[in-house]
């Protein structure tokens, strides 16, 4: 691993050792963490995502000990020890190391990273298919925040999948509706317009989610967020993902049928690697 890591202080590199057999969210859970993106020179929404590692530690009783905008400087620094263009993934992350069930927030610790990862390459092939396992209800887990204990439920999802042959899960609400991919938010287009589901408690409004929304419609594309159901997916015309790690990628797939990247796919990205670079 090529990264750099903020850790007590200091940076370090490699993948350090951090936790003890006996800290409090190695056997409680008590971990959440937020990605931005470096690439091509540009941090796009790099405060939003500092602003939401925040709102996830709220949410698991953390308590962060620096703000929002020092994390921003942290990772801003961190950028700095890499040479200019190189894609990066930016990992604020938080967990506690004292608790009994509930964690003790002044116990809190912040580790911030810097690591060398390349942004996936939007003309490769990506198959997706439906999964069994499907998103919480936020009655049952702390929906609201990006914590480290929704990723297993998502893990099974995508270990389903590519267990099948396929690259990616659909995932479900607790309703049987269409919620997200495994770790992506889901789009598809149909008659000219983009589609995407509501959010309504099941998972992440995420970050680039919004901000597509807000560059189709002032681009003149008709964007609806409502419930999406299987139906609508096997019947659309294009889907897609938004997301930290890809930002705008295609899906050539679903279930048995081949599908192509579209104009509104492509118009998407388009709008975002604009808005990214200063546009």
């Amino acid at each position: 691993m090529n990264g750099q890591h903020y850790v007590d202080g200091k940076w370090v590199d490699g993948n350090p050792t951090v936790m003890r057999v006996w800290d409090h969210a190695i056997w409680m859970g008590a971990a959440i963490f937020d990605g931005a993106r470096c690439f091509e020179g540009v941090t796009p929404d790099i405060e939003l995502h500092c602003q939401r590692t925040l709102r996830s530690a709220e949410a698991l009783g953390l308590k962060s000990p620096l703000s929002a905008g020092e994390i921003e400087d942290l990772l801003r620094e961190g950028i700095g020890k890499f040479p200019k263009g190189t894609p990066l993934y930016l990992r604020p992350f938080m967990y506690s190391e004292e608790g009994w069930m509930e964690p003790f927030p002044e116990s809190t610790k912040l580790i911030v990273s810097v690591v060398e990862y390349a942004m996936p390459d939007p003309t490769k092939p990506c198959s997706v298919s439906f999964s069994k396992w499907r998103r919480p209800s936020p009655e049952t887990a702390p929906t609201n925040a990006k914590a480290v204990s929704l990723y297993a439920q998502a893990g099974r999802a995508a270990l389903d999948a590519r267990s099948r042959g396929f690259n990616e899960a659909i995932m479900l609400d607790p309703m049987g509706n269409v919620a997200e991919f495994s770790a992506a938010n889901l789009w598809i287009a149909k008659d000219g317009a983009a589609h995407t589901p509501v959010p309504n408690g099941t998972f992440l409004n995420g970050i680039t989610r919004q901000r597509t929304i807000q560059l189709l419609r002032k681009a003149g594309v008709e964007v609806y967020e409502r419930t999406l159901t299987p139906k609508d997916i096997l019947e659309a015309d294009e889907i897609f993902s938004s997301g930290n790690y890809g930002k705008l990628m295609p899906i050539t797939q679903v279930e048995d049928r081949p599908l192509q990247p579209g104009p509104i796919f492509r118009r998407a990205r388009e709008l975002y690697w604009e808005f990214a670079h200063g546009g």
